[in-house]
């Protein structure tokens, strides 16, 4: 059966698209920590992220690290934090998350709202600042 985000690269459900090559797909997150919340998938669904062939691995990070740049562009914070836990959906995915503090990372609290029209422009925002 196809992770979410399997059915999130075939279009067969929509996404806040930030970046993409043929390989990887940056998205806003739907239950964000923070505004800019973004995650970062390989378009091969591997559950483990430790599983990724080698060089699979190293281009996630580097286009991770592109993606990162854009959202510290856009969105006012100290540093993007990261994360990989891995346990919510079993497709390998990294959160680049705006924070000014560590608990602004803090998955157990509730994440933050925002509406479509704030996803949309800020999507097209932080799109336009990464340097693929």
């Amino acid at each position: 059966m196809s992770s979410i985000f399997t059915k999130i690269i075939s279009g067969e459900i929509p996404c806040y698209k930030i970046a993409e090559t043929a390989d990887f797909l940056a998205f806003l997150d739907i239950r964000p920590r923070a505004e800019g919340h973004t995650l970062v998938i390989p378009k091969v669904e591997v559950d483990y992220i430790f599983d990724l062939a080698p060089s699979t691995y190293t281009a996630l990070w580097d286009f991770a690290r592109k993606v990162a740049a854009g959202v510290e562009a856009v969105v006012p914070c100290e540093r993007i934090g990261v994360a990989v836990i891995g346990l919510e959906v079993p497709h390998t995915h990294i959160h680049l998350v705006p924070i000014n503090k560590v608990g602004d990372i803090n998955f157990e609290r509730p994440p933050v709202v925002v509406d479509e029209d704030n996803y949309k422009a800020l999507a097209a925002k932080i799109a336009a600042a990464v340097k693929i």
